[in-house]
């Protein structure tokens, strides 16, 4: 699957639907976000099962606001709607696989019912 470009209208939509999506805060001033690009597009070419959205934080600075975006580039990880990963930094590809297949590995049963519990 081809990589969404994400903006403030689509943003909420793509991130709520079932499976997983992974979303790259990136901007193109920023010299890790550059270096961070390329693990991320040939991630998402091997995880075509995988919804791969980037928000351009210049582009978007409403919605970089309302993440919370303070640091690029910002990986957010959301499986059914639920937010799983937010952390700053590139990752090198090793590590983005692996997180992908933890992320693929979660019960979401069990997820849910840690968060009702918490609430």
């Amino acid at each position: 699957m081809a990589t969404l470009d994400l903006t403030l209208d689509s943003f909420e939509a793509t991130i709520k639907q079932d499976g997983i999506t992974l979303v790259d805060f990136w901007a193109e001033w920023c010299g890790p976000c550059r270096m961070f690009g390329p693990i991320f597009e040939k991630s998402s070419e091997s995880h075509p099962e995988i919804r791969f959205g980037k928000v351009d934080t210049e582009a978007e600075q409403e919605l970089a606001g309302m993440a919370g975006i303070t640091s690029i580039p910002t990986l957010m990880i959301f499986r059914d709607g639920i937010l799983l990963f937010n952390q700053a930094g590139a990752l090198p590809a090793p590590a983005l696989e692996e997180l992908i297949g933890k992320v693929e590995a979660l019960d979401m049963d069990e997820v849910r019912a840690e968060i009702a519990k918490q609430q």
